[in-house]
């Protein structure tokens, strides 16, 4: 299955409106650019008459061009080689592609080919997640990475000691991408990557750690499941949401028996850590 880029050009308060309008009907990776964003979907979930009602409801509010483009698997990593930039998160983790220059100089290192799979660092939810998980005790824990996207989270939880990784997406290109980057990082005997959703726990104990960088409803839907994986006093890391989503993010975890106790943001995203 390919991908849908929609490039939208607009400014920077309006693209944070179509930001929220467009997670609605599907899209749930966003890039932001000097222009606007680029949003992301699959393309059996694409609607072009959503998008279209979505952008003639705000003309009238400033600037406004989009287009749409499909991205095949085959030319992804093309895609990816020509625009991916190495970055550097909290001043202590490189994160970058094969083909750039490692960073001995920083205590850890995360390389990543993203393939078909969303979540290089780039965007704010995973690198707000990186940052809580820095806070996090991952020593000879066992944690589950949920929506793991290209496995940097599973790979980053290794690095800081996680004895085992339970990686799960629920698309096949995203499963086979997160055991690749396994390997390309040497985790692969810590790091499991499993093809599924939530029904793909089923008969796991519970873990030490969860992080789920998912989008709002997906987290919605599937709290009550991650109460149930989670060991007492364990930490959970969630992320794919507004600020403004927090409040019913938060109210699900309470009822799902999570205490909250911090965030992180970033241009309106938003990491949040509760703990069972």
């Amino acid at each position: 299955m390919d991908f849908i880029e929609l490039r939208v050009k607009a400014p920077g308060e309006l693209s944070d409106i179509l930001v929220a309008e467009l997670a609605e009907v599907g899209f749930d990776t966003f890039e932001d650019n000097d222009e606007g964003f680029c949003a992301y979907t699959t393309e059996d979930v694409f609607n072009p008459d959503d998008v279209a009602e979505i952008m003639s409801r705000y003309e009238g509010l400033g600037e406004l061009e989009y287009s749409h483009r499909t991205i095949t698997r085959q030319n992804w990593n093309a895609e990816w080689e020509k625009n991916f930039q190495p970055l550097v998160i909290a001043d202590k983790v490189s994160v970058r592609a094969p083909f750039h220059p490692a960073r001995p100089d920083l205590p850890y290192e995360i390389v990543i080919m993203p393939r078909m799979s969303f979540g290089t660092g780039h965007h704010d939810t995973t690198a707000l997640m990186i940052e809580n998980q820095l806070t996090i005790d991952h020593q000879n824990k066992r944690v589950l990475d949920m929506g793991c996207g290209t496995g940097i989270l599973a790979v980053m939880a290794v690095h800081l000691g996680a004895a085992s990784v339970l990686a799960v997406d629920v698309e096949p290109w995203t499963a086979e991408n997160a055991a690749d980057n396994a390997a390309e990082n040497h985790v692969q005997d810590r790091v499991e990557a499993r093809l599924g959703d939530v029904t793909a726990l089923e008969g796991e104990a519970p873990f030490d750690i969860i992080l789920a960088n998912i989008n709002r409803n997906v987290l919605l839907e599937d709290m009550g499941t991650y109460g149930q994986y989670l060991k007492a006093g364990g930490p959970i890391l969630f992320s794919g949401f507004y600020e403004e989503d927090l409040p019913l993010i938060r109210a699900a975890a309470e009822q799902a028996g999570f205490t909250y106790e911090s965030m992180r943001t970033s241009n309106h995203w938003v990491s949040a850590v509760f703990r069972k």
